[in-house]
């Protein structure tokens, strides 16, 4: 008998990791079946969207989640993990997924990729990619909640990415 009231009793195969996926599973927590990472919710209209499968493979009911990790091939799942969907069942290639390519788009809305950002900032020194999503977003012309991989807002991803590309160009340039 443990001291310890709540310890857990583990099992030969059982490990804390999972056990934690199970319960995760079990109750809908998030976890990614394959690289047990937590996901973000997205809104299944999301996943209708961007599936180049057939729409019959959805569940219209429940909760999915979006799984970012770039070495996980799986991008979308089922809260309680009964089915996911991959990279290669996606209309398009995922950011987050690739994050090194340059033709993958990080704004989906308005066709910003790494290499047209930096494309800008080699040119003039600056980027106006943030400016032209926010004039967009004003003009009621996003749509990332659909068009976005990850169901939400990109400007999160593009500032990211040009932080990325301006710190590597400062790198390159001599003091």
């Amino acid at each position: 008998m443990s001291d310890d009231c709540c310890a857990v009793n583990l099992t030969p195969d059982e490990t804390p990791k999972t056990v934690e996926m199970s319960f995760a599973l079990k109750t809908g927590t998030g976890l990614c079946p394959a690289c047990r990472t937590k996901g973000k919710k997205v809104d299944t209209i999301t996943v209708k969207a961007m599936l180049n499968a057939s729409l019959r493979d959805i569940s219209p009911t429940g909760q999915y989640y979006f799984c970012k990790t770039p070495d996980c091939a799986t991008v979308y799942f089922f809260a309680d993990g009964s089915h996911s969907f991959t990279k290669d069942q996606l209309r398009e290639p995922v950011h987050q997924k690739e994050p090194a390519a340059e033709t993958v788009p990080v704004c989906y809305c308005f066709g910003h990729t790494p290499a047209s950002i930096r494309a800008e900032i080699e040119a003039t020194g600056e980027s106006t990619v943030v400016d032209d999503v926010n004039t967009g977003i004003k003009a009621g012309q996003c749509a990332c909640e659909v068009r976005n991989p990850q169901g939400s807002c990109c400007l999160g991803n593009v500032r990211a990415v040009m932080k990325e590309i301006t710190q590597a160009q400062e790198m390159k340039t001599p003091a």
